[in-house]
């Protein structure tokens, strides 16, 4: 099984570039929590996604290849 990519299925270059703009962070992070069906986590990074989870993205994205969750669900 092919590992999951985060940031749309994007490579993992691509996903750090788009990780290390904050603007582009916040609305990828929040859309692709949408399109994986978790409603409370899109709307949770919609509305905190600008500033520590920006960070936390872009560590974990260095280090997972995958954003932060903030709801693992």
């Amino acid at each position: 099984m092919a590992a999951k990519k985060d940031y749309f299925g994007l490579n993992y270059l691509v996903s750090v570039i788009l990780a290390i703009i904050p603007v582009t962070s916040w609305v990828c992070g929040f859309v692709t929590r949408f399109m994986e069906g978790k409603i409370l986590a899109g709307i949770l990074r919609l509305l905190l996604g600008w500033n520590i989870i920006w960070i936390l993205d872009l560590i974990f994205m260095i280090i997972s290849h995958k954003i932060f969750r903030i709801i693992p669900i």
